[in-house]
């Protein structure tokens, strides 16, 4: 069984997605500590005037202490007005806008309390939307002990997965040898980013998941998956 993990991010972009597919499981680690300007509540797109940010803003006390699952959304912020209107003006004149947007529509339109709630939503949402069919579950369904390397074989152990799929920056911290000894295989992705059509200018790569789906649509999961490894080739 082929297991993967990351952290809880919003919108998220390609290569979280072609990890995804090439695991059998895949757990939202959104037991770790909250990052403040990573990706946990944030990510691009592209618009007429260029790339922007697009970010929820979280309530801050004691948020560098708190983990992901527990960080509240500041809804004092009219944000989800803002995004929506932003993916509005950047896509609706895309091939494949009119196909999504009734889910952004109204996703937007409900409020949301807590981050991981709307990333784990949405998340579930772009999977069905690319047809990648993979459990998603929690790391708050287990108990998982030990830090970096023996976190994750921990997690492994757990689930009873016998190969892991690492990120690339999983080289700089993986203890191999030890998931050898384990008899879990440790595997690496190294995700080659596609390029394909895309509205406003020239070509920009590492955006959300969004500028694929709203330009290519039906077409989007070969297209992330295109010059990359597949579940037959993890090395």
């Amino acid at each position: 069984m082929i297991l993967t993990a990351h952290q809880p991010v919003y919108l998220p972009w390609l290569g979280l997605f072609h990890k995804i597919a090439l695991a059998d499981m895949f757990i939202s680690f959104d037991q770790v500590q909250y990052q403040p300007k990573d990706w946990n509540n944030r990510n691009r797109i592209k618009t007429p005037q260029g790339c922007i940010w697009l970010s929820v803003p979280v309530l801050r006390k004691g948020y560098l202490d708190k983990t992901i699952s527990d960080i509240e959304i500041n809804n004092t912020e009219p944000w989800a007005r803002k995004h929506w209107r932003s993916l509005k003006n950047a896509y609706s004149k895309a091939p494949y806008f009119a196909d999504y947007a009734a889910f952004f529509e109204d996703t937007y339109n409900k409020r949301w309390e807590s981050l991981v709630e709307l990333n784990t939503y949405m998340l579930r949402w772009f999977l069905d939307a690319l047809r990648i069919r993979v459990p998603v579950h929690s790391a708050g369904e287990w108990q998982f002990h030990g830090e970096k390397s023996d976190l994750v074989l921990d997690m492994c152990l757990q689930v009873g997965a016998n190969q892991y799929i690492f990120g690339a920056l999983g080289h700089d911290y993986a203890d191999v040898q030890a998931f050898e000894k384990a008899g879990v295989k440790a595997c690496f992705q190294n995700y080659s980013h596609p390029v394909y059509r895309q509205l406003h200018g020239d070509f920009v790569p590492y955006l959300s998941i969004i500028d694929l789906l709203f330009n290519c649509g039906d077409e989007s999961l070969d297209i992330l998956l295109s010059g990359n490894i597949s579940s037959d080739t993890l090395v």
